[in-house]
Parts: C-alpha cells; sequence; structure tokens
C-alpha cells in the first residue's frame, strides 16, 4: 500500500466515523481532506467526495433500516424533490472557480453549525390546543401537514442543489433541516439523513458520468476505511443523547468551516 493510499485510509476513519455517529457531515470533512491533505482540485474532489460519502452512507443507511431507524416518507419526499436539483447543482459546480465552491462551502457549514448550536436541546413535545371543536381541529391538521410539506420540499430542493455544487452529500444540511426544521428527534434524523444522502449522491454521481475524475488509489482505501469506522462509530452513537450528538455534530461543522475559510481566504489574499 502506498504512502497515499495509507493517509486515504486513515482520513476515511475519521469520515466514516463521523458519518456512522452523526448521519452527516462526512462530506464536509471529505472535500477538506482531499483538497487540502491529499492535493487535489476542488472539482475533482467535490466528485470524489460525493462518491465516497454515498457508498458509506449506503451502508449505514442499510443498517438503520433494518432497526427501523428511518422515516420513509420524509426521505423519499426529499429525494423526489433533491433528485432533479443535485442534477443542476452539479452543472454548476463545472463552471464555478475553485475559491467560489471552498468560501461557499465554508459559509454554508458555519451557518449550519449555528443552526445546530442555536437549537439547543432537544424539544419538548407540542402541548395540545385547547379543543375548538371537530372542525377547528380539521382545519388545524391540514394548515400542518401543509406547512410541513412545504418546508420538505425547500429544504430537498436546497439540500440536493448543494450535494451536487458542493460534492458533498448534503447530511451537513439534511441533519439540521430535518431537526430544526421539521422537529425530528436526533436518533431518527441520523436514519433518515443516510437514506437521503444516498438518494442526492446517487443523483450527483450520475450526473458526473461523462466527466468523472477519479483517482482510486485514494478513493478505494478511503471508502473502504469510512464504512467500516461508520459500522463502529454507529455502535457508540446508540449510547448518547440526542442532545450530545447535535452538539457534537455543531462542533464539527464549526471547526470545518472555519478551517476552509481562514484558506479559502488567505488564498485569495495571496
Amino acid at each position: 500500500m502506498t504512502a497515499t493510499a495509507i493517509v486515504a485510509a486513515g482520513l476515511g476513519i475519521v469520515v466514516g466515523a463521523v458519518i456512522g455517529g452523526l448521519g452527516g457531515g462526512g462530506g464536509v470533512l471529505t472535500v477538506p481532506a482531499l483538497v487540502y491533505v491529499l492535493g487535489q482540485s476542488a472539482h475533482d474532489a467535490t466528485t470524489g467526495g460525493v462518491l465516497i460519502v454515498g457508498v458509506t452512507a449506503l451502508v449505514g443507511a442499510v443498517v438503520r433500516i433494518r432497526e427501523r431507524g428511518v422515516e420513509w416518507r420524509t426521505g423519499i419526499a426529499f429525494g423526489a424533490v433533491g433528485i432533479p436539483a443535485a442534477y443542476l447543482g452539479t452543472l454548476l459546480n463545472r463552471h464555478a472557480g475553485q475559491p467560489v465552491l471552498l468560501i461557499a462551502f465554508a459559509c454554508l457549514t458555519l451557518l449550519a453549525a449555528a443552526a445546530m448550536l442555536w437549537r439547543g436541546e432537544e424539544r419538548p413535545a407540542d402541548h395540545p390546543e385547547p379543543d375548538g371543536g371537530a372542525g377547528t381541529a380539521v382545519a388545524t391538521v391540514h394548515a400542518t401537514v401543509t406547512a410541513r410539506a412545504v418546508k420538505i420540499v425547500v429544504c430537498g430542493v436546497v439540500t440536493g442543489f448543494l450535494t451536487g455544487f458542493l460534492g458533498v452529500g448534503g447530511g451537513f444540511l439534511v441533519v439540521p433541516a430535518l431537526v430544526v426544521v421539521l422537529g425530528m428527534p436526533m436518533s431518527l434524523a441520523i436514519g433518515t439523513s443516510l437514506f437521503i444522502i444516498v438518494l442526492n449522491a446517487a443523483s450527483s454521481v450520475l450526473s458526473r458520468a461523462t466527466d468523472l475524475h477519479l483517482d482510486w488509489m485514494v478513493i478505494a482505501p478511503f471508502t473502504v476505511a469510512a464504512i467500516l469506522a461508520s459500522l463502529v462509530a454507529k455502535r457508540v452513537a446508540c449510547r448518547l443523547s440526542g442532545t450530545t450528538l447535535s452538539r457534537a455534530f455543531a462542533v464539527v461543522l464549526g471547526v470545518v468551516g472555519l478551517f476552509v475559510a481562514v484558506q479559502s481566504v488567505a488564498a485569495l489574499v495571496g
């Protein structure tokens, strides 16, 4: 095994631990790792990153599906609107300069971290509204369902587009969207996020099929190590509270976002 493959495997362990434990965020680590540690261009890194994260998420999703840890309706709805958006994002990725990709990546990562920290602890169950009669109850249900559907469509389109544009699985945005916007428990959000990542990543990879630049000496050991680490991390995550996982996710996003932002600004100034 070459030195590059060994480094790639080591990075894969870190990425897999994040994906398996937090249900996303692997792409947030993968793209900077491929660019700053392994010397790939931003465009090649976004292509390899989405493949690595997608395959790793697939394994994690299968495990959680067997344990009924996926909210199917939300996941399918996210995927349905996210797949075409991911395709559009991929098309724009080809025309964006490296500084644009990395700065956008950093800004979105920091925003997602702030959202997770702002959310704080797990939300308590909503208190029931006073009984206003059958008509009022039906109207409230319809309004709630409609509002949730709109949130799912908007979040699905945004995360799908960014999956294609930034070359990430989208989990660093999907998890905050599921937890903060839709109020899903962290334990269920992790499995649902992995399922959504697989759908978005598949769309992004297929849209790049005619212009793939993949270094398999990096991608293969990176992916294998990430898969193994994700399975171990999943066992650890099951023993932690949703609040602990949310805060850990936010910290990972914040650190990576700050690093990429500093590096990108330094490159522009220099």
